[in-house]
């Protein structure tokens, strides 16, 4: 708070008592008072009138801010009617009658608005789960009529799948905690799974995929991390060069392990590397491709962060951009010339020593 500002909105109250203080002079001239018997009295009342002032902006002072702290350590600021005591001033009376009115009210939209997420939430998890019966019926029909066609038809019904799990992991990101469960997992297990879900995409576009040779254990979710890598992997195809490959690497760093998707694709712009990660982000390739949404490495890093799992993106010639190891961000540097493009995404599995020292 202010003193000068403070000072400022009692202009009023000195006006009155300048006014006071004059008038009492004047008063006590007309009745045969020496001057100084009134100097004496105009400076004990001047005295008195700073005293009373200054112990008044300090009480205020430490009053409102206290007020201040107690709001700045409040998630919910709205809140703040409910921890602060009830003031003793008629006029402050009033004002925290006008925020408890504001908190109810502010209340009452949240709760609206928490209630609208999860209903819509629920509406879209459970037309996700419909929709998933069609999709299957259409996937038996292919087995069982095997053909060109069919196999065109399936390539298609993976793209669907994708993105009704893509909707389905979207809907549920904020609420992972109820969803996974973390436990010692096999990466070539996964990456299996990962490339079966996408095995029609990848043998439409002739995509030669090479798998780690070492295999090694992480404490992660497996479906969680099965749909981060079949966003990669999607990636990998829509932005793929003409002959495209996809090589999985995986190395044991000493404390924790690494994960890396690298494909010979068309890359990343370094002026687009710092945001791909963003919600709805596309840059400039995303423009030229007509399904681009901007939402799976969005939902990666997103996954990635409640999971624990660190990530970070290169593309040829550029510097990683994401979480590194130390967590540190990455700068960009310019493509150089005469490199071929490529992107590699790196995934970062810390791994837990004290889950290690109770299995052993």
């Amino acid at each position: 708070m202010s003193g000068k500002q403070w000072l400022k909105n009692r202009i009023p109250f000195l006006l009155t008592n300048l006014l006071c203080m004059a008038s009492l002079s004047a008063f006590l001239l007309l009745g045969g008072n020496t001057r100084d018997t009134i100097a004496f009295i105009l400076i004990i009342w001047t005295l008195i009138l700073y005293i009373g002032l200054s112990l008044s902006f300090i009480s205020a002072k430490r009053r409102y801010d206290r007020l201040l702290r107690m709001a700045e350590g409040l998630e919910e600021r709205y809140l703040i009617p409910e921890v602060m005591e009830k003031p003793k001033r008629a006029e402050d009376q009033v004002y925290w009658q006008i925020l408890k009115m504001a908190e109810r009210s502010m209340l009452e939209q949240v709760e609206n608005g928490r209630r609208e997420r999860k209903e819509y939430r629920e509406y879209i998890e459970q037309w996700i789960h419909e929709i998933k019966t069609p999709i299957t019926a259409i996937r038996l029909l292919c087995d069982n009529n095997r053909s060109d066609l069919t196999r065109e038809i399936m390539g298609e019904v993976e793209e669907i799948t994708q993105y009704t799990e893509q909707s389905l992991y979207y809907a549920r990101s904020e609420n992972t905690q109820n969803d996974y469960l973390i436990r010692e997992i096999r990466l070539l297990d996964v990456l299996h799974d990962a490339v079966a879900d996408n095995k029609y995409l990848l043998m439409q576009n002739q995509v030669v995929l090479e798998l780690p040779e070492s295999d090694f254990c992480v404490c992660s979710d497996e479906k969680w991390l099965r749909f981060i890598l079949d966003q990669l992997i999607v990636n990998a195809v829509k932005y793929r060069s003409e002959k495209p490959v996809i090589r999985f690497l995986a190395e044991d760093m000493g404390e924790y392990v690494t994960l890396s998707v690298q494909d010979n694709g068309i890359g990343i712009d370094a002026v687009d590397l710092p945001r791909v990660f963003e919600k709805g982000f596309t840059g400039q390739n995303g423009r030229n491709v007509l399904h681009s949404t901007g939402l799976g490495l969005y939902l990666c890093r997103k996954l990635c962060d409640k999971l624990g799992i660190g990530i970070k993106i290169e593309s040829t010639g550029t510097e990683p951009a994401g979480i590194e190891p130390s967590g540190t961000e990455s700068k960009v540097a310019a493509p150089a010339k005469g490199e071929s493009s490529g992107t590699t995404v790196t995934l970062i599995f810390y791994l837990n020593h004290l889950i290690h020292q109770v299995q052993d």
